[in-house]
């Protein structure tokens, strides 16, 4: 049976610095994929109430994940957060528009958490996930997505 693409992104080419940064997340948390790193850092990114800023993310790592595999079993729930994140932007959801903004959240997102001093391992990264009673999530519903997609 033929699988149809779920998403119109089908591959992503990460830039050198989110490989850096990916590899000392990597080191601090113990999480050993890349993708599991990358579901977290979007989801972070679509926690932030901001849009990320328009920027040139140069390809130049040797870093590259299908979209099926940044999503796995999970990937149909991505592409609705993302293309309702970009209609909360005021943009569209075109497969363009869709590429751009997923690759802007993913680097932004890889960013926040590189550069984040209190989460330097994984109970802290699950802290920030979970849910607190007198705070509700951090991130959300892309946190709960993120949280269940830890392995």
């Amino acid at each position: 049976m033929r699988r149809w693409p779920v998403s119109p992104i089908e591959r992503i080419k990460l830039s050198q610095q989110a490989r850096e940064q990916l590899s000392r997340l990597k080191r601090y948390t113990g999480v050993e994929h890349w993708n599991t790193l990358c579901r977290w850092g979007f989801c972070r990114s679509l926690a932030d109430q901001d849009p990320p800023p328009p920027a040139k993310i140069p390809g130049d790592s040797n870093v590259e994940l299908t979209w099926s595999v940044f999503g796995g079993r999970y990937e149909r729930i991505y592409l609705a957060l993302l293309k309702e994140r970009c209609l909360r932007d005021g943009l569209g959801t075109d497969d363009e528009t869709l590429a751009t903004q997923f690759r802007l959240h993913l680097h932004r997102g890889i960013a926040q958490l590189s550069g984040d001093r209190t989460q330097r391992d994984l109970a802290s990264f699950l802290a920030q996930a979970m849910p607190s009673k007198s705070e509700g999530t951090l991130t959300g519903d892309a946190g709960l997505v993120a949280s269940s997609t830890l392995t």
